[in-house]
């Protein structure tokens, strides 16, 4: 990535490109098409956190989108309450109106920045952050927020996590770049794949899946796992001992 930190998207920047963006963001089947593998990033997350989750009576969605990963969810879980954390209100909207539909559990949604809400200590079974830590920056940023997915994680818990990473080798993060754009390319042609770059230059600072697992571990997760990874996306997550 080229453009430094200071001077990334703001968190009001990124939420007027969402606003516009909810129909891309509410298609189950392929979940966000510029995401390598999404639905089985969705299906790999969920199943993990119903396998690995005791009882799971409330979830937190953070960065929700229009709802995919808590009705993905609903397909393994029994009914639950959930909280849906976004920056835009129509992704808000339409994430209750689905999830409603499939669910009587109790929807909150909460418009705003996960930093800076305040949320139940342990109040969480199962936490999902979907492509959305990306837009975390420097190291005091990204240990800030996963100490407080830590201390949201009820004891038996879990954190179950999909998105956009880099690399810790510039070799292998050119190679897995360049294996992005080919795949963009087929989905969209080249002004697609220069759009994406171009936006995830701006929005985004991902950070290599071995450096998220180890600040899993250092926040105080005793048990991480890989659930899949295909070229600049992973899925994984961790379970607090209860």
């Amino acid at each position: 990535m080229k453009t430094p930190f200071e001077q990334k998207s703001s968190p009001e920047e990124i939420r007027k490109r969402f606003d516009n963006d909810v129909a891309r963001f509410s298609n189950l089947e392929t979940g966000q098409s510029a995401t390598i593998d999404a639905p089985l990033a969705m299906e790999l997350i969920t199943q993990a956190a119903v396998k690995s989750t005791t009882n799971i009576r409330r979830v937190l969605d953070i960065g929700c989108g229009a709802g995919n990963n808590t009705l993905k969810l609903l397909q393994y879980a029994s009914l639950f309450d959930c909280d849906l954390i976004d920056l835009s209100l129509p992704m808000l909207e339409k994430a209750r109106e689905r999830i409603e539909s499939v669910n009587s559990g109790k929807i909150k949604t909460i418009q705003g920045d996960f930093r800076k809400i305040d949320l139940p200590h342990q109040g969480y079974d199962v936490i999902l952050a979907a492509a959305v830590l990306h837009h975390l920056r420097d190291d005091q940023d990204w240990e800030k927020a996963f100490n407080k997915l830590y201390s949201l994680t009820a004891p038996g818990g879990s954190v179950w996590i999909t998105d956009l990473i880099s690399h810790e080798s510039k070799a292998v993060q050119s190679l897995m770049w360049e294996r992005y754009g080919e795949y963009l390319c087929l989905m969209g042609g080249a002004d697609y794949r220069t759009k994406v770059f171009e936006y995830i230059d701006k929005e985004d600072s991902p950070r290599p899946v071995t450096y998220q697992l180890d600040l899993l571990r250092k926040v105080g997760f005793k048990h991480t796992e890989i659930l899949h990874k295909n070229s600049c996306f992973a899925a994984f997550g961790a379970i607090k001992i209860g």
